[in-house]
């Protein structure tokens, strides 16, 4: 039997010895809730990634990262664990003591936080011809928000609008 045959049975929980989730830095939580919620291994990520088990067992056990990992190893982590490539690199980011202050504390995001977030994590996850679409779609709602603060500054300050009708 080799020493890595437990990587891949499920539900071993190779990770008992841990320090509590609450000791853990945002990367290794990320690593152990998705490990959790998909009854994966380190090894099964580290197949999904092409990356050694060596390193995902590194970075899911080690507290205090002095530098975040290389940008070739988050987006094979990323695959791996089947998560958002930013939302690995803001966990390796914060893990190493670097935050982003743009969200709101945990428990007080609006929906509004949620929507924004979601469309931010999952713009990696699309083809290059669907973040054409989505752009193009935003570059739309730009121009008719634009047009329609235009439009009412004109009315604010008694400009004829152009849809006014002549009597």
């Amino acid at each position: 039997m080799t020493a890595h045959a437990a990587d891949d049975k499920p539900g071993v929980p190779e990770d008992a010895a841990l320090a509590p989730p609450d000791n853990m830095n945002p990367l290794q939580r990320l690593i152990h809730q998705r490990l959790q919620d998909r009854g994966w291994s380190y090894g099964a990520v580290a197949r999904r990634a092409g990356l050694p088990r060596s390193t995902v067992y590194t970075l899911a056990t080690t507290r205090n990262l002095v530098r975040p990992p290389r940008p070739a190893t988050i987006d094979a982590l990323a695959k791996g664990l089947g998560a958002p490539v930013s939302m690995v690199r803001i966990a390796a980011a914060e893990s190493t003591g670097l935050h982003y202050y743009d969200r709101a504390p945990a428990g007080q995001q609006s929906q509004d936080d949620r929507e924004r977030e979601l469309l931010i994590a999952s713009i990696d996850e699309l083809s290059p011809d669907d973040r054409r679409h989505v752009a193009a779609l935003v570059e739309s709602l730009r121009n008719r928000a634009s047009s329609l603060a235009h439009h009412s500054i004109g009315q604010l300050a008694g400009t004829p609008s152009c849809s006014a009708s002549s009597s």
